[in-house]
């Protein structure tokens, strides 16, 4: 697949990318950077009696024509490779996904303030979760699907309710989202208490976690993600276009109504996939994807790759914290999400009341 082969005219954008819109080195490094320090603390910080010196061994024994003895217990090795990169692993994959599919919705609907959550994907996806969830013991390999099945209805629902609303603005759709999302959490809710029994399980789910005890849950999300990533991958430069009014897009040989159901298409199933595995998880579609449009500029063959990378490296930062601040305990890594995005969200409202 070729970026040309997201059904858009391929005359849409043929002019190479410039240096005002191309990812620099010094910006990949610096995530990269960031990237793997977080990934660092993930794996070596933890309630297990683990040193972090023997666990950095323990890994760097795994690597190839290396042979470094790390003094650890068979027992504390499973801890190391089947939960704690694990989870790393996961952090990352939720993490950068919810960022890029912030990134993406956001260049949609030329709005900064959009995210999966605000157009009631999430509170959709966490809706069709919870059903599979309380219809069988861990869903399985279902709850991409419930996920996915819900966030299809609450897109529709969303589009349908705005238009009803008299206008395709993104204003009246982000409003349509809100109202959208409120349904959808008011249904959760209902399900939540149909199900008892399963109460305490689900309300864990819904606040956020990346607890794990192997690669399951990464396994399960990662093809869902996969294709989600290529699809946003291969439109960013159209992003870039749908930056101007449709009719000045129209004129460059882009047809926005397809880029958009393309492009929110493809955030919608990793939105999904991400949230079938970890719960709600908040903000980090807001967060990351602002704060690199403040530092690295607003085009998005900068700013889908670094919410990638910079999602990632956030959220698996974030789990970090909920699992130490309260420790031996853990804190929901909603919650952490939530205490951070919250007063981001209304600097950035502040920020585009200032701006309009």
């Amino acid at each position: 697949m070729t970026e040309a082969s997201v059904p858009v005219t391929a005359t849409a954008i043929t002019a190479p990318a410039s240096s005002a819109t191309r990812l620099t080195p010094t910006a990949l490094l610096a995530a990269l950077g960031a990237l793997v320090g977080a990934a660092a603390l993930g794996v070596l910080i933890g309630p297990a009696d683990i040193s972090p010196l023997a666990a950095m061994r323990e890994i760097v024994d795994r690597l190839p024509f290396l042979d470094v003895s790390s003094g650890l217990s068979d027992q504390q090795a499973s801890i190391v490779w089947q939960i704690r990169l694990p989870r790393v692993a996961l952090g990352a994959l939720v993490g950068g996904t919810l960022a890029v599919a912030g990134a993406a919705y956001q260049g949609v609907f030329r709005n900064p303030l959009v995210d999966p959550y605000l157009l009631g994907v999430a509170a959709g996806a966490g809706l069709g979760a919870t059903v599979v969830f309380a219809m069988s013991a861990s869903g399985g390999p279902l709850l991409p699907i419930g996920a996915f099945a819900g966030a299809v209805v609450a897109v529709v629902a969303t589009y349908a309710l705005g238009r009803s609303a008299g206008g395709r603005s993104t204003a009246t759709l982000v409003l349509a989202g809100v109202a959208m999302a409120s349904f959808f959490t008011a249904a959760q809710s209902y399900v939540q208490q149909r199900s008892s029994a399963d109460v305490r399980r689900l309300y864990g789910w819904i606040l956020g976690r990346l607890s794990t005890t192997g690669w399951g849950d990464v396994a399960l999300a990662a093809p869902y993600v996969a294709v989600s990533l290529v699809v946003i991958f291969l439109s960013r430069r159209l992003l870039d276009v749908l930056a101007v009014d449709d009719a000045e897009a129209a004129a460059l040989g882009v047809s926005p109504p397809r880029v958009r159901r393309w492009v929110v298409a493809a955030a919608t199933l990793g939105t999904a996939a991400v949230v079938a595995v970890s719960g709600l998880i908040a903000f980090v579609g807001i967060i990351v994807p602002h704060t690199i449009r403040l530092l690295a500029g607003t085009s998005y063959r900068r700013v889908i790759p670094l919410s990638l990378i910079l999602g990632a490296a956030f959220l698996v930062a974030a789990d970090v914290a909920a699992r130490t601040m309260v420790s031996p305990a853990e804190l929901p890594i909603g919650v952490v999400t939530a205490f951070l995005g919250a007063p981001f969200f209304l600097v950035v409202l502040r920020a585009n009341r200032r701006m309009s």
